[in-house]
């Protein structure tokens, strides 16, 4: 409720002027310069930090459908998600290179069947394949409530694209009607998920549930691999913006070479910190609290009160806005502190 509210913020914020056509203009309109690359480093550090966590993603899940494999190349042996983690940075380095992501932004709109497919894969394993609900698990544990909702608000920050999303509506008075059916779908596909992973491994359940699931079943083996997809479709959606901005500074123009030497790097940084930091969820719950946090709930506040000012918002949003501020601001600090607790303690 609070991510979608913050969302219609982001609406008003952009029809306040006509120059406004992404987030980091509406930085610039609440803050100028300055506001314009504050707003531009939160959301690139957020996307570079979810192109990792793809990484990770299909180290993780490509270990579990072929354990034991390994590479000798030098003397050197790579194996288990290492050596997956490497494999699929060199398959998807050359789609990064592309200028013109038309297909993939096409592709990666399968993403919405593709979380259908999961959610009913793990339902088809639990009932027909005879796993059952029998996980047993604590209802509310509090002291995990800081991660908790740093994975939550991660769940609903589409916040950097809805004013590219809303400018490219025929009819932009209905962005909010496409929010509230964008909102509702996600929540029950999130929410199925739940509730079959805790009512089927109840504390055991893993970052990603699809690590839980048995060996050898077809329905396990389609579950993870329609998980695989996305990320080769979307991570260079993911770095594409961060590459740009890096160009653009660089003023490295269409010098085709550079471009793909800059894009060539990126890919490896995102490699040695996903080798390094080999933790999905808890990387995921830190972009959530420290990254996600700021773009989807303390920014759009921040920056609607400095536009509008506060006569115009009246006494109730603008309660209601110091309260999502205050909450947004404690999601962030516990949960950033948490996650980064739980990282070194892995190491």
């Amino acid at each position: 409720m609070v991510c979608f509210y913050t969302g219609l913020l982001l609406r008003r914020c952009m029809a306040a002027s006509p120059t406004v056509l992404g987030y980091p203009d509406i930085g610039a309109l609440a803050f100028g310069a300055k506001g314009r690359l504050a707003v531009s480093a939160f959301l690139y550090a957020e996307l570079y930090l979810v192109a990792i966590g793809f990484l990770i993603l299909e180290g993780d899940n490509l270990d579990k459908l072929f354990p034991g494999t390994s590479l000798s190349v030098g003397g050197l042996v790579v194996s288990g998600k290492q050596l997956f983690v490497v494999l699929v940075a060199v398959v998807i380095l050359p789609t990064t290179w592309l200028r013109s992501l038309a297909v993939l932004a096409y592709v990666s709109a399968s993403g919405v069947l593709a979380s259908v497919v999961v959610v009913f894969c793990v339902l088809w394993v639990a009932v027909v394949d005879g796993v059952g609900f029998h996980g047993k698990g604590r209802m509310l544990n509090v002291s995990g409530l800081p991660t908790a909702l740093g994975l939550y608000t991660f769940c609903y920050c589409g916040h950097a694209i809805f004013p590219t999303l809303c400018n490219s509506m025929k009819e932009k008075d209905k962005f909010s009607k496409v929010l509230v059916i964008c909102f509702v779908a996600c929540t029950l596909n999130y929410g199925s998920m739940a509730i079959l992973g805790y009512l089927m491994y109840g504390d055991d359940v893993k970052s990603q549930v699809t690590l839980n699931l048995p060996e050898g079943k077809i329905s396990s083996k389609l579950a993870i691999y329609t998980t695989l997809i996305n990320p080769f479709s979307k991570y260079a959606l993911m770095v594409t913006p961060v590459a740009t901005a890096i160009e653009e500074r660089l003023l490295a123009g269409n010098k085709r070479s550079v471009n793909v030497l800059i894009r060539t790097l990126i890919v490896v940084s995102t490699v040695v910190i996903a080798l390094t930091v080999p933790f999905f969820g808890h990387l995921m719950a830190l972009v959530g609290s420290l990254l996600s946090v700021m773009a989807s709930m303390l920014l759009p506040c921040i920056c609607y009160l400095k536009i509008f000012g506060l006569t115009r918002c009246g006494r109730a949003e603008t309660l209601l806005i110091a309260t999502i501020i205050v909450l947004g601001s404690l999601v962030a600090a516990t949960g950033t502190y948490s996650s980064l607790k739980k990282i070194f303690y892995e190491f």
